[in-house]
């Protein structure tokens, strides 16, 4: 209780500041300064204002508490009340800081749920602003694209309409020149004319003299002729009817004059056709082996080669991948039984991107199956016009009189065997396309028809029914690359260089290293570019200082061939970079 008490005695010192009189006179004080300070100031001395009566009262219970028996108890109680309602403001301050730990935890949930609804709207609000920047681009490229295609027509109609003043100019001016030229020749005409006549007039009766001396000349030469005529007939039939033997011989004699002369016609026009036909070559033909009576004269070292040569493998020198080089080892089998067994050939069809060994499969194959071969490239016959028809005749003619058989090769097969529905081809390439259709309606056994073609889907539809096998001839991979450019190497510089031929050495290194790396630049190269490195190395090492080729010479070399392929197909249309696309596809990496 003592403690109580002191601790609320200064409490009362510092609320009532002085007895009851000193708070009356301050209160009368106050009273009397009331007009002196403002109303805020009255406010805050009113909220210092106590009451000390409950003070009072309270001091007086403490002191009767102290004097009881229970005030120890009493003590302790108030000493667990207040420990309690520590606890409970403890517990209820914790209470309190939990709510505010919730409140700030659901805050910052609210605040990232915010946040995300606010990026997703940014999102949507850029994904919007980016459809529509990119519409206003489509419309705008649209606007450019239609522009320029305003200003081509309108160029182009500018164009025509100039090409049309000139082209009415200049027939205006040939009009006027051949009609200034028909009025001079007129009236050169008529100023002859009128010359003459009075030429006439005035050597009327010396003309009418010299006519009439000439008639009479004529008449006269003319009786005499027929007088001396007559007698000479009349005395020759008389002496030949007299005489029947000279009747027979004259009769003999003119019919064996007329049967010599049709015979001698005859045998001239077959000796003729025989001599085209066997040893004449066709026009359209460019390159044949078969045996050929100038040739043979003009290269006699040439064509005895030519015949003591054995038949080869089809794919000797020849460098495809595997899946292909099995299909035509098995095309090659089958055309040289078919030979042996005189049976009747296959028409095959070799497509695919140029460059890729069409040709030189197709030498190797007549070769390889003794037979001979003739080249011709559809390019040709276009331009003999009406003419195409009959050449193509003499082809097959001279195909016909094969003794071994013949591998007709078309080159570039296309060019006229184009679709008959196309507006492009004329009526003498239809002509000459129908010539062709009907000269392979059926199989044959003297030759054999090997077509090749970049672009097969222009064939027309009863050319493809013609065709019984149909080979695609695909872009070299990477080991076919490799292969090549070994081959190459070592036929045109590692030959040439232990052959020890003038101005021509080799650097030591690693040639097969090499190949490979070139093998990866070559990526989407074809085969005879690939075989055209070997003349850019040899020309490398013919303008070199030293006469030697090095390790960074050949790969010079092959960095700008893959450099001016990739120009070469830049180049390219849109529609055949596609086409390009499609023939090569996966073969290409």
């Amino acid at each position: 209780m003592s403690w109580l008490l002191g601790r609320n005695r200064p409490q009362q010192d510092v609320f009532t500041g002085g007895s009851d009189d000193d708070a009356d006179k301050k209160t009368a004080g106050e009273k009397g300064g009331d007009t002196q300070l403002s109303k805020a100031e009255r406010k805050a001395m009113e909220a210092y204002r106590f009451d000390s009566s409950a003070l009072e009262r309270a001091a007086e219970a403490a002191k009767t508490l102290e004097k009881s028996r229970h005030a120890r108890e009493a003590l302790e109680i108030s000493k667990l009340q207040e420990v309690t309602r520590q606890q409970e403001y403890q517990t209820k301050v914790k209470e309190y800081e939990a709510h505010i730990e919730q409140a700030k935890v659901e805050q910052k949930r609210i605040d990232h749920e915010e946040r995300r609804k606010t990026l997703i709207e940014e999102t949507k609000q850029q994904q919007q602003r980016a459809q529509y920047q990119d519409q206003l681009a489509r419309k705008r490229y649209d606007d450019q694209l239609t522009q320029q295609q305003r200003v081509q027509e309108e160029n182009l109609r500018k164009q025509e309409e100039s090409v049309a003043r000139q082209e009415a100019m200049r027939r205006q001016t040939i009009e006027h020149e051949i009609e200034m030229k028909e009025k001079n020749r007129l009236k050169l005409l008529e100023h002859e004319m009128r010359a003459k006549a009075k030429i006439d007039r005035e050597n009327r009766d010396i003309n009418l003299e010299q006519i009439r001396l000439k008639a009479q000349e004529h008449r006269t030469t003319v009786l005499e002729g027929i007088k001396t005529a007559g007698t000479v007939i009349g005395a020759g039939f008389e002496a030949m009817l007299t005489d029947w033997d000279k009747v027979l011989t004259a009769a003999g004699g003119l019919s064996l004059l007329a049967l010599g002369v049709y015979s001698a016609k005859g045998a001239t026009g077959v000796a003729s056709r025989y001599i085209e036909a066997r040893i004449g070559k066709p026009n359209l033909v460019g390159e044949t082996s078969r045996f050929a009576f100038l040739d043979a004269i003009k290269h006699p070292i040439h064509y005895i080669k030519k015949l003591r040569s054995k038949p080869q493998d089809a794919l000797q020198g020849v460098v495809l991948n595997p899946k292909l080089e099995e299909r035509l080892r098995d095309v090659a089998i089958a055309t040289k039984n078919t030979r042996l067994n005189k049976g009747l050939y296959r028409n095959v069809l070799m497509h695919g991107p140029p460059g890729t060994g069409k040709t030189m499969f197709a030498k190797k194959l007549a070769e390889h199956s003794g037979m001979d071969y003739a080249i011709m490239t559809g390019g040709d016959v276009a331009p003999m016009g009406k003419d195409g028809v009959t050449a193509i005749h003499k082809v097959f003619d001279w195909s016909q009189t094969s003794r071994r058989g013949l591998l007709l090769f078309v080159d570039e097969a296309d060019a006229f065997l184009r679709k008959r529905s196309s507006e492009k081809i004329s009526e003498d390439l239809r002509a000459a396309l129908n010539a062709f259709l009907y000269r392979t309606s059926e199989q044959n056994a003297k030759f054999m028809l090997v077509l090749a073609s970049n672009t097969p889907e222009q064939f027309d539809y009863a050319i493809n029914d013609r065709l019984d096998e149909m080979v695609e001839f695909t872009l070299p991979g990477l080991e076919e690359r490799e292969r090549l450019l070994r081959l190459y190497f070592d036929k045109y510089v590692l030959q040439p260089a232990a052959e020890g031929a003038k101005r021509f050495k080799l650097e030591q290194f690693d040639y097969g290293s090499v190949c490979s790396k070139m093998a990866d630049i070559c990526n989407g190269m074809s085969g005879r570019e690939i075989s055209k490195l070997g003349v850019a190395w040899q020309a490398a090492v013919y303008a070199s200082e030293n006469g030697v080729l090095t390790e960074k010479m050949v790969l010079d070399r092959c960095l700008a061939a893959a450099e001016q392929h990739k120009q070469k197909m830049a180049w390219l249309s849109e529609q055949e970079r596609s086409d390009h696309k499609s023939i090569t596809g996966a073969q290409t990496k």
